[in-house]
């Protein structure tokens, strides 16, 4: 054996332990021995070719084509939830067993498959396109990932939660006894001393809409704030769950993964999309692009959705259309060696791509490598007169002078008193080619590089143009540094900045996970500002908004399910501090009124972020703005996902004087609902009921339809409704007397009520409003009922649906869903689904904006910065490189995500996660192919097993993540008095965020959180290695 593989082993079993390693391949190894000698399990196969594979669902004549399907089994349509990606999938199910026998994908889904069928295909006509007959199969071909395929074992896993648990014993103490659905509805909603530790109040104390949280703080709300509600991301339910928590409690305090996932980047693409509402961001049209920059994302193992991008992806580079760049700290699957030139790979050090960014914006500023005409269109008449969807705000101009009362935003007519301030022709001002002030809409073309001092009804004014700001931001540092700070040659630079201009209206310029370092909000709004720059956006070849979603439970044309009697808007201050500026608190007047500078805020108020779960938890536990003092938890898990956060606050969470009343609903115990009070299990995989949208990207509008197509096998309710979320929130509310839940709940376009009293009630009528809205769906027929597997679902359809809707919501579940026709997807050389807002070079809201810890402004455009913490001290300053000389950041897998290690198929293929070293690193610090080694934080340290190569840039110690696991299977947990033994191998390995670390600049509890979108920093951690002894 080679030496180097013989240590990776070695080292690989001395990082989990000998016998943690062994035991995570005893079994199959044994089987595999078993099959060798005497066939699977030591048995004869049962057929001497195709051995012991399963029947098949149905098959084809291949000389007729017509379809026979298999009556032992049954096909249904639905969504995977191995991932947030969400494709569509057929699930294959045995009738004499109801157990899944097999996942594959969806062939009327944009998801699952390239030229996807058109949704008004009949099933059995879909089937046979998906066979060899007449040579379609590879055409028609749909399929699922590994992780697709082997999710399917979380619905019989031994790990599973199928009872309600109440904690026995302390808080993480990991005893637990069951209990009755209704006993725990009890106890949650009246409080009490529940677990003789004394009073807790329960979710009707709480439920408080006329108490004030804090007299002197009133625009904090009501004590109905005191409940926080986080989940991990819309599973295609999150209505349901929003509903209860926002407009039937009224809680404001609603959180979910988004802030420790990829938020950084989904705020900095908002602020060029001029929507820090809603982040809007795109995605590359594959089909059509020319030249590609993938930077802190890869296409083909990451960033959303990551299975169909990496299907065009390659396809695109073997066809020869596509030529792109792959920027990243470690050599990932994007790259390709076999594409030649046309699949490239640039190492970048981890959190420096502003620096990259920036460079490549001063080159194409400076070397006219961006669409001057385009940019020039100042107005949408403008646009429209030159066949463009949009226009970009490139030659607005903005004001400078900081004693302006309108400092950091646009002039407009109402500032050189030609219109009434907010009126509907206040337009912004730009100027003309011939030197004179002009209304945007009166001009199809501007200037773009003008700095001028003006005559304004508050005196002269020094105002700039959007793009001369953006040239003065790039020109503030040679690309030399540039290059110096990012790992980059400088050359390099020039390079792919002319490559990517070359290409004009098809080069793109894609990011995602990346940017969640010290940098990542003006990281993601300058790697933006490329498609911009290129003019890319709406184009055929170029940045694509994605078709959308249809709409299930709005106000739809058959339901409203959107409104109800007594539904209320949240009101106050989220935990987070968040969506609020410090300057409209009552404590910030109260400064100023006293005389005292009210700068720095206690903790940071970040006025463009959404909702914070970076910040909830630590803030409801703090005590600052306000203490929480419930959670609900819906398959949330912050304490494995946010670098830091265990360390910080495992035993604040611990005591129940901290937040009173912790309840989880979750299949499985993971590392943040192992402190819960009470677990409510819930349906996982295709057990679930939900609607599910389209990533950016995806062309054409679709919607993903799920529904139990398999029992749920956990514990009922008595009125004989399996435990899950839609039961828990129903059965809470309903006993809360909460409105929008119960009798009447639901009404129809005609004021006729319905009753909200389980899942079905609420998701078959959005079905209605799906199949029935815009051009209604027809009606399926027997044929598609029975190839959809929709079956055992027709008795509900009649029993909840009016008799018109029944057909076309069969036909919405036989088809998985709605799907617009694939060729919907362009308008001539447009996308047909545009992005309609302006375009920001300059963003308002941000460069208004001001700093809660400096009291200073913004910038309003992209910039360079380097690593800090919130009092704008920089990382480095705090550790620097000598001590610290490493910087390790996080890269996603193709394989495992944080759900997926309890999988044995996954597993058995990469049981663990070596972390990746360069070579010259190892060499510096004596480390070998295969050793165990030790990486410290200022946080924490972990052990873990070297891969000593060149695919990872200097400097730099890559980490994959969903390993390093506490729990999911890996601790023993003692329920009802019976020892649940945990298996050690599903902890093996290393997780990142356990080398995250406090902000040295803050008080209290914090995790360092980029400082405008308040996203967990795991790209940039500084660190130092050695081999363990």
């Amino acid at each position: 054996m080679d030496k180097n593989r013989r240590n990776f082993l070695k080292g690989a079993a001395a990082a989990g332990g000998v016998a943690t390693f062994a035991a995570g391949y005893s079994g199959p190894l044994e089987k595999i021995g078993k099959g060798l000698v005497n066939g699977t399990a030591g048995k004869d196969t049962n057929h001497r070719i195709h051995g012991n594979s399963l029947a098949p669902e149905y098959t084809v004549d291949p000389a007729t084509g017509k379809v026979s399907l298999n009556p032992d089994q049954r096909i249904a349509f639905t969504v995977c939830y191995g991932c947030t990606t969400k494709c569509g999938v057929r699930v294959r199910i045995d009738n004499n067993t109801g157990q899944v026998l097999r996942v594959a994908g969806n062939p009327y889904h944009p998801l699952s498959a390239d030229d996807h069928l058109d949704e008004q295909t009949p099933v059995m006509e879909a089937l046979q396109k998906l066979s060899s007959f007449k040579d379609q199969g590879q055409l028609n071909r749909s399929t699922a990932c590994a992780r697709g395929n082997a999710a399917m074992a979380q619905l019989t896993s031994e790990k599973r939660v199928t009872e309600v648990l109440k904690r026995v014993g302390p808080r993480g103490g990991q005893q637990w006894q069951s209990i009755s659905f209704e006993q725990m509805l009890d106890e949650v909603v009246n409080g009490g001393d529940l677990f003789g530790e004394g009073a807790v109040e329960g979710l009707k104390d709480l439920y408080d809409h006329d108490t004030p949280l804090d007299p002197e703080n009133p625009e904090f709300g009501p004590k109905a704030n005191q409940l926080l509600v986080m989940e991990a991301t819309d599973y295609g339910r999150s209505s349901v769950l929003k509903r209860f928590a926002m407009n039937a409690f009224g809680t404001r305090n609603y959180g979910h993964h988004g802030s420790y996932c990829g938020l950084a980047f989904r705020m900095g693409s908002g602020a060029m999309y001029d929507n820090l509402a809603t982040n809007t961001h795109t995605k590359p049209d594959y089909n059509n692009a020319r030249f590609a920059l993938f930077i802190g994302t890869a296409p083909s193992q990451a960033g959303n959705p990551f299975k169909r991008q990496g299907r065009l992806l390659a396809e695109a580079r073997a066809t020869g259309k596509l030529e792109y760049v792959v920027v990243d700290p470690a050599l990932n699957a994007t790259a390709s060696h076999s594409a030649g030139d046309r699949s490239r790979w640039i190492p970048i050090t981890p959190g420096t791509d502003t620096a990259m960014a920036m460079g490549l914006i001063r080159w194409m500023l400076e070397n006219d490598g961006f669409a001057a005409d385009y940019l020039a269109i100042p107005d949408q008449k403008g646009a429209q007169a030159a066949g463009e969807t949009v226009h970009t705000n490139a030659t607005h101009l903005v004001i400078e002078n900081e004693e302006h009362p309108n400092a950091g935003r646009f002039l407009r007519l109402s500032d050189v008193g030609r219109a009434e301030p907010g009126a509907d022709d206040d337009a912004p001002v730009v100027f003309s080619a011939g030197g004179s002030l002009e209304s945007a809409e009166a001009l199809e073309r501007a200037e773009l590089f003008v700095e001028t001092v003006v005559e304004t009804s508050d005196g002269e004014t020094l105002v700039k143009s959007s793009l001369f700001k953006l040239r003065e931001q790039a020109q503030s540092h040679p690309i030399e540094e540039y290059a110096e700070n990012c790992g980059i040659p400088a050359d390099t630079i020039r390079k792919l900045a002319a490559k990517f201009a070359s290409h004009g209206r098809e080069s793109v310029a894609d990011t995602h996970g990346g940017m969640m370092s010290g940098t990542g909000f003006y990281a993601s709004f300058g790697i933006n500002m490329l498609n911009l720059l290129a003019g890319s956006v709406n184009q055929k070849g170029g940045m694509a908004l994605g078709g959308g979603s249809f709409n299930g439970t709005g106000a739809g044309p058959r339901y409203d399910l959107a409104n109800f009697p007594g539904k209320r808007g949240p009101k106050g201050v989220f935990l987070s501090r968040s969506r609020f500026p410090y300057e409209k608190t009552a404590e910030y007047k109260r400064h100023v009124a006293n005389g005292q500078s009210p700068y720095p805020a206690p903790a940071p108020w970040r006025t463009l972020a959404p909702p914070l779960l970076t910040e909830h938890l630590m803030s409801g536990l703090e005590g600052y703005p306000y203490q929480a003092k419930a959670l609900i938890s819906c398959m949330a898990n912050p304490l494995y996902g946010q670098a830091g956060l265990t360390a910080l606050i495992e035993n604040k969470l611990k005591d129940p004087k901290r937040i009173g009343l912790f309840i989880a609903v979750d299949g499985f115990i993971n590392e943040t609902n192992r402190y819960a009070d009470y677990i409510v299990p819930d349906s996982v995989m295709y057990e679930v009921w939900g609607f599910t949208g389209a990533w950016s990207g995806t062309l054409t509008k679709m919607t993903t339809a799920c529904w139990p197509v398999v029992e749920p096998r956990q514990a009922k309710t008595a009125d004989g409704d399996p435990v899950s979320l839609e039961t828990f929130f129903i059965g809470v509310a309903k006993r809360l007397g909460l409105p929008g839940f119960g009798e009447g709940a639901i009404s129809d376009r005609e004021g006729n009520t319905y009753p909200l009293n389980r899942a079905e009630d609420y998701y078959l009528r959005a079905g209605a409003n799906i199949a029935l809205s815009g051009e209604p769906l027809p009606a399926a027929s027997e044929e598609d009922i029975l190839a959809g597997g929709v079956q055992p679902l027709m008795d509900r359809l009649h029993a909840h649906l009016k008799p018109e809707e029944v057909g076309p919501v069969a036909h919405l579940y036989s088809r998985g869903g709605r799907f617009e026709k694939h060729s919907a997807a362009y308008m001539g050389d447009k996308l047909a689904h545009s992005w309609k807002t302006p375009l920001c070079v300059y963003n308002e809201q941000v460069g208004a904006t001001r700093d809660s810890y400096t009291g200073e402004r913004l910038t309003g455009t992209p910039c360079f910065q380097e690593a800090k913490f919130w009092n704008g001290t920089l990382m480095r300053e705090h550790f620097p490189q000598a001590q610290w000389p490493l910087l390790a950041f996080s890269f996603k897998s193709n394989l495992m995500n944080p759900y997926a290690i309890g999988l044995e198929r996954l597993r058995m293929i990469k049981p663990y996660n070596p972390v990746l070293l360069h070579d010259d690193d190892a060499k510096r610090f004596g480390v070998g192919h295969g050793d165990t080694i030790t990486i410290e934080s200022p946080g924490g340290s972990v052990t873990g097993v070297a891969l000593v190569c060149q695919g990872v840039q200097r400097g730099a110690i890559g980490i994959e993540h969903g390993y390093g696991h506490r729990e999911l299977g890996a601790s023993d947990h003692v329920i009802d008095g019976e020892l649940h033994a945990g298996h050690k191998f599903l902890g093996a390995g290393v997780n990142l965020n356990d080398l995250g670390f406090a902000d040295p600049t803050r008080d209290g509890t914090a995790t360092w959180l980029e400082n405008v979108s308040g996203a967990s920093i795991r790209q940039g951690l500084p660190v130092r290695v050695g081999k363990a002894s």
